[in-house]
């Protein structure tokens, strides 16, 4: 029988396309990833990976090899979460993952009242802007600004995160809209709906800085530099910022709580799904 630590660092090779990447997955060194590979080609007597100078390709077999591979990976996945829900009541560790606007600028001033309500869990929040697997253990609840699509897992809609156009107290023309010019996203970021909501107030009035996260659009912003679009509940909260009117269309993320079947009804997730749902509820819009 071969190893599944071998066969497990086979499926992330084959995944990510390189050695080097699959150790970055794994948490491991490089050297770890290309033993097991080898290891795991002298137990089948089968060479499953052709090594390129940059880049990992399957052979043949592995490419049957990794159908099956994935399928024993899923159900070892499954095992892990059936485990976490029979855990004792109330205790233990729950990953919860967050887009970077929310968990900077909102669940985390709500940690401590969780702490408080829940002394045996603890809740580990990842600010993770790029989409995790669930299914992979890779976080055991989600929040997304997008509804999720997986049929495995279990969603809740949670409210809308609505925004509006703000400017610093100082801003020479807050009162001049013709004269605006707008903080956006950089060009990498050019597709995100927030960006292009950005772009349809703005009507071809200049865009005077760009920056990568809604954070630093709020920090720009109230140095004076420009006119930025922020989530209402950022924008009416700060003392330096004023909301501006403006022409064209609203704009709303809807908020969304992902968890995986196999997790709903585990004691420590069930309370951190009640808890999120509690706190949204006092800020974001229901709809």
């Amino acid at each position: 029988m071969f190893d599944w630590e071998n066969l497990r660092c086979f499926i992330a090779v084959a995944q990510t396309g390189s050695l080097s990447a699959a150790a970055r997955r794994l948490t491991v060194d490089h050297a770890t990833v290309s033993r097991r590979i080898s290891a795991l080609e002298a137990e089948l007597k089968l060479r499953v990976i052709d090594r390129l100078p940059r880049a990992c390709r399957l052979t043949s077999a592995g490419r049957q090899i990794l159908e099956f591979a994935e399928q024993m990976e899923e159900h070892a996945f499954a095992i892990e979460r059936l485990a976490l829900a029979e855990h004792m009541p109330m205790h233990g560790v729950v990953t919860l993952s967050v887009p970077p606007v929310l968990a900077n600028n909102f669940f985390a001033n709500h940690l401590h009242e969780f702490a408080r309500l829940h002394p045996g869990i603890r809740l580990s929040m990842a600010s993770q802007a790029q989409r995790v697997s669930l299914g992979r253990r890779e976080a055991d609840l989600a929040v997304r600004l997008i509804r999720p699509e997986e049929p495995q897992n279990v969603t809740r809609k949670l409210g809308e995160m609505t925004f509006g156009v703000y400017a610093s107290h100082r801003y020479a023309h807050a009162s001049t809209p013709a004269d605006w010019a707008f903080i956006g996203y950089e060009a990498q970021f050019a597709e995100m709906p927030h960006q292009k909501w950005l772009q349809s107030i703005a009507q071809g009035r200049p865009i005077v800085c760009e920056v990568s996260d809604i954070t630093t659009q709020q920090v720009a912003a109230r140095t004076g530099v420009g006119v930025a679009g922020l989530p209402v509940f950022i924008g009416d909260s700060d003392p330096d910022l004023q909301r501006l009117p403006f022409d064209g269309e609203s704009f709303s993320r809807e908020i969304w709580l992902v968890v995986h079947a196999d997790l709903r009804h585990s004691p420590p997730i069930r309370a951190v799904i009640d808890f999120v749902s509690i706190v949204t509820s006092r800020v974001f819009l229901q709809q």
